[in-house]
């Protein structure tokens, strides 16, 4: 039996030369096999496909009736292990794939156990489909589905992975930041560099490899030169700017500590081991220690006590991982990024164990506070993308031309749609006009202009391939979605279609890339937004997709989100709950042409204006106010662009030293940036209960009543048309005036400042505008304005600065209206030591908001804001 098609030739041979027990390969029957100590490995052949299903599982018919698996192949795989097996290997389950032999065409895998549930699956394009078995014991039944075949067959390959440690030290040198390690035949490599990094391999096979290259790390970092060694006896140590890392001897092992050589990082409490297609690292778990990350992880974003998958996964559904990465950060201070395009198993139990499906570590170790880790991750394979403005309005997607769920249409009617939008008073920054399967296009240009004149861009979707789109951007293309067929042949065919499509918009015009796709890998944060996938609506797909977000940016993925309603379900109330909470996200979508009405039954689109009052005015509620709050979120973007933070966070990256940031109540809440709290409702109530609110004052935004945190706020009165909301003491917020729908139409000679002072110290926030289309911004073609906000015992001071930094359409002078939060109607308001008239202030009781508007002032000089207290 030789070994299976998909592991690496130079895996082939490491093997070749180790010492592991593989046992001959079990005799494949008709119909399935077993997997036991005795039979390590096993193959079969499928019949050949005329032709393929065009779909899933679902449209296989059943065994019974599919004689000789002519329609799908069935295979029952039999797994025989002793108790035990699985704990500590790398593999954590039967490795399992499906070769074709004419790679154009498309094969799926899925796996159930003997209840029906699906265990595993492989649903992409990519040859091999692979996916594991994980932890397997049992009776399975796999099923191959010929989604897209001609005359085709396939090869299916599983095996038990063997395991072997790392021995004892046998060799160490270097100097000058690199420094090798041998223990037996396995050859390790530390090298430091600058900024606090370390990059640790290691290989079974006596010789290092680097099989992503430069797809995923595009620059390695310069060396730390300025390092020295040490021998301490138990171990030799390494000391580098910040830390110790230790290289124990009898067995190998590593530890990485401060520089004090005494306060542990992280440490190795077993030696690397390997297997058949795998290598795992072994660490000891803090009594206290939190771990993120591992990209989209749906339905959560903290992981202690929890299995990480990170993997090619088209599960669509809470627990799924379709856009996950070989990365996660520890509250211990340090973050780490396996450099890899193979799947991985991280299991954050005690001990914690970590391992990718190649027989080899390439790991970075990053080490600071989360922050710090998420910008030196990012750093290293790719700060987010800096998003046209229109990009942080809400889209639209449906499928136009050979639309089979809507009949025959035109692409030209997209404008209709647009029409709609602009009649609601309803933002609109762009519109996908060919999403959908075999959904081609006409009329390119005109569709282009008709959207411009709605203030939106033209999008495309694209299944298989972008060969057209320099055509289609110098036509209007400004927006490119990515779909699953992009994959391809494993992650890193996705990494490159999000790179290559956002430099063909860039390449072909003045304008940003802005990309969207399903399916990604490390890196993707660097050109494309990410969303979790085509989903069904419920009240519980609307509760796992806080934490989704969220967590995703503990990864450096600052534009994560979902279709607003999901794509196959309609529900009037459940789409205004989803879409009321989105808004606080940067990116969000609707999509439409794919839906059924979860009442009716019929066929149901989903603009947010279809289904009338009162829905209608209250998803306007919330779009308007989004767009309003675009000075706000830009700015975040272009700070995501520097640092590597998005704006969507879970409480406990601004709050870590808060245990309840942790529990179960803040799990289903997230941040907008430091300064909003929102709660989303995701029950059929009028009620939320369970709002976990962090240390300090929180203002609601809706009654102005505030809270004194830390404290649990339950019986929040929500009816449909609230979203709970909270925003913290000393937020300082710019906005655009009221009833502004685009970026293009909007009253750029009016600024507006939400603040909320704090009754200690001083607030401060730098605003950041550029022309928001053009790539003039990398440039330098920005400005910046600084405010700061002062409450003393005599009243409230503002201090506006000058914008500093030129545009194209930076206006010169504008207007400011000032909503001060807080305290009692003042006696008098003064502008620059003026004082303001009457009829230039108001106060209301109900709220304790005072609103200033000013005369008309220039940009390129500050001034101050005094509102004075009654004595």
């Amino acid at each position: 039996m030789p070994w299976p098609a998909w592991v690496p030739l130079g895996l082939v041979t490491a093997l070749a030369g180790t010492a592991l027990v593989v046992p001959a390969p079990a005799a494949a029957a008709a119909t399935g096999a077993v997997l036991d100590p005795a039979h390590s490995s096993v193959s079969w052949q499928s019949p050949v496909y005329a032709k393929g299903t065009g779909g899933g599982p679902g449209d296989c018919p059943a065994p019974g009736t599919d004689p000789g698996n002519e329609v799908c192949d069935r295979f029952d795989l039999a797994v025989s292990v002793p108790a035990g097996y699985w704990d500590d290997n790398p593999e954590g389950g039967v490795p399992l794939a499906v070769r074709w032999e004419h790679p154009t065409d498309d094969f799926d895998l899925y796996v159930y156990d003997d209840h029906g549930a699906q265990v595993a699956s492989s649903a992409g394009t990519a040859d091999p489909e692979a996916t594991v078995i994980p932890r397997a014991s049992g009776t399975y039944h796999v099923v191959v589905v010929p989604y897209d075949v001609h005359d085709n067959s396939f090869t299916g390959t599983a095996y038990l992975p063997a395991t072997e440690d790392a021995g004892d030290l046998t060799s160490f040198s270097g100097r000058d930041g690199s420094y090798t390690i041998r223990a037996g035949g396995l050859v390790a490599r530390a090298d430091f560099l600058t900024g606090g990094q370390l990059r640790l391999q290691a290989d079974p096979s006596g010789s290092l490899s680097d099989p992503a290259g430069t797809e995923i790390v595009r620059a390695e970092p310069a060396a730390d030169r300025h390092t020295s060694s040490f021998d301490a006896g138990d171990y030799y140590g390494v000391r580098a700017s910040g830390a110790v890392l230790r290289v124990y001897k009898k067995p190998l092992r590593f530890g990485l500590y401060k520089a004090d050589d005494r306060t542990r990082i992280w440490q190795e409490d077993k030696p690397l081991r390997w297997s058949t297609g795998g290598m795992r690292q072994s660490l000891d778990r803090g009594a206290h220690e939190q771990f993120f990350g591992g990209g989209e992880q749906n339905g959560g974003f903290s992981h202690r006590g929890r299995t990480m998958y990170v993997s090619n996964s088209f599960d669509w559904d809470e627990g799924g991982y379709n856009n996950s990465q070989p990365f996660y950060l520890s509250s211990a201070g340090y973050g780490v990024f396996r450099n890899t395009f193979a799947p991985g198993v991280y299991t954050f139990g005690a001990p914690v164990t970590t391992g990718q499906q190649e027989r080899r570590l390439d790991a970075y170790y990053f080490l600071g506070d989360a922050k710090q880790v998420i910008g030196k991750y990012t750093k290293l394979v790719g700060k987010p993308f800096m998003p046209p403005v229109y990009g942080l309005e809400p889209g639209d997607s449906d499928c136009y031309l050979h639309n089979a769920n809507r009949g025959e249409r035109h692409t030209l009617d997209a404008l209709k749609v647009a029409d709609g939008y602009t009649e609601h008073q309803m933002p609109l920054g762009w519109m996908l006009v060919n999403d959908g399967y075999g959904c081609g296009y006409e009329d390119l240009q005109q569709t282009a202009q008709g959207l411009r004149d709605h203030h939106a861009q033209l999008g495309l979707w694209t299944q298989d391939g972008i060969d057209k789109l320099a055509d289609q951007v110098k036509a209007g293309q400004r927006v490119a979605k990515l779909d699953v067929a992009w994959v391809g042949d494993g992650y890193r065919f996705a990494l490159d279609a999000c790179d290559a499509a956002k430099k063909g918009i860039e390449d072909n015009s003045d304008a940003r890339g802005f990309v969207w796709l399903p399916v990604s890998w490390a890196g993707a944060q660097r050109c494309g937004v990410l969303w979790s996938g085509d989903q069904q609506l419920s009240w519980d797909y609307i509760r796992w997709q806080i934490p989704t977000y969220a967590g995703a940016t503990m990864s450096g993925i600052a534009y994560d989100t979902g279709d607003v309603g999901s794509i196959y379900r309609h529900d009037a109330k459940m789409y205004a709950r989803d879409l009321q909470w989105k808004a606080f996200l940067p990116s969000i979508m609707t999509m439409d042409g794919w839906a059924t009405d979860l009442t009716t039954k019929k066929p149901a689109d989903q603009q947010p204006w279809l289904d009338g009052e009162p829905y209608t005015s209250i998803n306007r509620k919330y779009l308007q106010l989004k767009e309003r709050l675009l000075p706000y979120m830009y700015t975040l973007s272009a700070g995501a662009a520097k640092s590597g933070v998005g704006a969507v966070r879970p409480l406990w990256l601004e709050y870590p030293d808060d245990p309840g940031t942790l529990g179960a109540n803040a799990k289903y809440e997230f941040l907008s940036g430091p300064d909003f709290l929102v709660a989303p409702v995701y029950q059929d109530s009028d009620t939320r209960d369970g709002i976990y609110l962090p240390k300090g004052t929180w203002t609601d935004y809706w009654t102005g009543r505030t809270y004194q945190g830390p404290t649990t706020v339950n019986g929040y009165h929500a009816p449909l048309d609230t979203l709970p909301l909270f925003v913290r003491e000393g937020a300082v917020v710019p906005m655009w005036p009221k009833g502004t729908t685009s970026w293009q139409t909007r009253d750029r000679h009016e600024l507006d400042w939400d603040l909320y002072p704090s009754a200690h110290g001083t607030s401060h926030y730098t605003l950041y505008e550029d022309d928001g289309v053009t790539r003039d911004f990398a440039k330098g073609a920005a400005a910046t304005q600084r405010v700061s906000v002062h409450r003393d015992p005599h009243g409230t001071s503002v201090s506006v600065g000058a914008s500093k930094g030129a545009y194209t359409g930076k206006v010169t002078d504008r207007t400011y209206r000032f909503t001060v939060h807080g305290g009692s109607a003042p006696a008098q308001v003064l502008v620059d030591g003026r004082r303001l008239p009457a009829s230039a202030w108001s106060f209301d009781p109900a709220t304790h908001v005072t609103t200033i508007t000013t005369a008309s002032l220039p940009l390129d000089r500050g001034f101050g804001l005094r509102l004075v207290d009654k004595r």
